[in-house]
């Protein structure tokens, strides 16, 4: 190992997670600064639930595609969603394991594992940045750092796929610009859209609480025939 592969896999992520950390915890202290406003609404609607099952509800929303219109309607994209992101995960999780635990990378079934997970993500975010191209609609509600993210994030997803391996044989240069290129996310995310998974423990929790109040969280299903039943 080059002691340029050391220093981006240790002195440089450790730099840039405590950016990101002193980041993150300076936006959270500014964020709960505000106090949450309060309901203006009595109770109402069913008597079976509570703010409590509202905003578990709401935090579990995310793992069940039949709650949401868009995600029941287009499960392939919510499938995409899902890969996506798990791929984002591990190639998280292998920037520490690397540097810190590679002994984890003999196995040959995890190094399958995680290449693809990650080739998935790759694959999904190339389909993505066409579809933000291409569609007249994406096109019309995207920003540059839309598309900077989402080119970003994609070569990034290249790079960790031939890093999985942790082998230089072929030279270090691939695992340099995969750490080279975490670093940059770990200081870049905080002042992007990408952060945005800051705020929805918030975000979720604010709303499915005040659903749950209100009767309407956590959602319930009227079966088919009861609906027709009621129309007729």
């Amino acid at each position: 190992m080059s002691d340029f592969l050391h220093f981006s896999e240790h002195t440089l992520q450790e730099v840039a997670l405590s950016f990101m950390a002193l980041v993150y915890i300076t936006r959270l202290i500014w964020l709960l600064h505000f106090a949450a406003g309060r309901e203006r609404q009595a109770p109402t609607g069913s008597k079976d639930t509570n703010p409590t099952k509202g905003f578990i509800y709401s935090w579990a929303n995310i793992a069940m595609p039949w709650a949401m219109e868009s995600t029941r309607t287009k499960f392939f994209l919510y499938l995409q969603f899902v890969s996506f992101h798990l791929g984002v995960t591990a190639a998280i999780a292998l920037s520490f394991v690397i540097p810190y635990a590679p002994s984890l990378l003999d196995s040959p079934a995890l190094v399958i594992l995680l290449q693809t997970i990650i080739g998935l993500a790759f694959i999904v975010g190339v389909m993505r940045i066409i579809r933000r191209v291409a569609g007249p609609y994406m096109r019309a509600i995207s920003s540059p750092d839309d598309y900077f993210s989402l080119l970003l994030l994609t070569v990034w997803f290249a790079f960790a796929f031939l890093s999985v391996p942790n082998s230089t044989a072929g030279g270090e240069w691939h695992l340099i610009i995969y750490f080279i290129l975490t670093a940059f996310f770990l200081a870049y995310v905080p002042f992007s859209k990408i952060s945005h998974y800051l705020y929805y423990p918030f975000t979720r929790y604010y709303l499915g609480k005040t659903m749950g109040r209100r009767g309407v969280y956590p959602v319930r299903r009227i079966p088919r025939s009861d609906t027709t039943r009621t129309v007729q």
